[in-house]
């Protein structure tokens, strides 16, 4: 019973998420089958396929559906193979990654999230992960560059780190600000980067050094 619910929820978010301009059938499948609801706690169950962001613990969120979709959009359009994530959180969008692309590298400083996102994550066979507990702004400068950067939280300045560590051709999809945020999508071509704004956003800051 709860599953045939959860399944029909899932249904439902998919429906919103095409309704918002999402058309990566891609991208809908995955987040049509994957639960959601391991995720998060239990006592948030009800909430699973909601399109909110949700509390997980450690003053941190799982992000609302419809923004885990655009990010993970925007860096498929470009075919990636190499995916860095910086904030592995619950650890819903690495997931949505490890299905989509072939290699995943998610970046988490609090261990204890980093710890329970591993877990669910090997429930759901996702190997093709790799983790590391660290501050976020200095992103895995020894994996050299990514095909594309996703980043799970504010910071007030987009890392320079971050920039470096994109190759040529590669996207970086990150929300920058304090009160007022912007989600925007910066392309390098050769040594130069072209940035877009997408859409206003709302994320927890990315914060520095590991506690």
């Amino acid at each position: 019973m709860t599953s045939t619910i959860n399944q029909l929820a899932a249904k439902k978010l998919v429906q919103q998420l095409v309704q918002l301009g999402i058309t990566d059938q891609n991208v809908l499948q995955v987040m049509s089958t994957l639960p959601r609801q391991l995720f998060i706690d239990s006592s948030l169950m009800a909430k699973a396929f909601d399109n909110t962001a949700l509390p997980i613990g450690s003053g941190q969120t799982i992000s609302q559906p419809y923004i885990v979709a655009k990010m993970t959009q925007l860096i498929a359009q470009i075919k990636p193979q190499k995916v860095l994530e910086i904030g592995t959180g619950s650890g819903y969008q690495t997931a949505i990654l490890s299905q989509l692309f072939e290699q995943v590298y998610t970046v988490e400083r609090l261990r204890e999230l980093q710890i329970k996102a591993k877990a669910t994550l090997r429930k759901l066979d996702c190997h093709n992960i790799k983790y590391k507990c660290r501050d976020g702004w200095l992103g895995w400068s020894e994996q050299h560059q990514f095909d594309a950067i996703i980043v799970t939280a504010a910071p007030i300045d987009v890392p320079q780190a971050l920039l470096r560590q994109l190759a040529p051709g590669g996207r970086l999809v990150v929300p920058v600000g304090e009160q007022q945020q912007m989600l925007y999508c910066i392309e390098r071509k050769e040594d130069q980067y072209y940035q877009t704004a997408i859409e206003p956003v709302k994320f927890v800051p990315l914060v520095a050094e590991i506690i």
